[in-house]
């Protein structure tokens, strides 16, 4: 009674291992906006604290140049009480 070894299964996406796909998103070619905070994140819910980390942002004062991307309008829209954003390029 041999118990035969069964084949290992096919990447679902060989083409990424590979390195052969092509990226999914473009990037916006000098579309890029900038975020400047200008209130204290005291006394504000850990959420949003969160959401200007991730923006890049830590202190008062401090300005990040970001992509112009809906994630990003999304979570500038989620702290409009406390950052500047400014437009730059096309």
């Amino acid at each position: 009674m041999a118990v035969a070894k069964k084949a290992p299964k096919p990447a679902k996406n060989a083409a990424a291992k590979t390195g052969s796909a092509k990226p999914t998103r473009k990037a916006h070619a000098g579309a890029t906006i900038s975020v400047k905070q200008v209130r204290s994140q005291i006394g504000i819910m850990p959420k949003t604290k969160a959401t200007l980390r991730a923006l890049g942002l830590r202190k008062i004062g401090d300005v990040n140049t970001l992509p112009d991307r809906p994630e990003i309008r999304g979570m500038i829209a989620r702290v409009p009480h406390l950052v500047e954003v400014t437009q730059k390029g096309a």
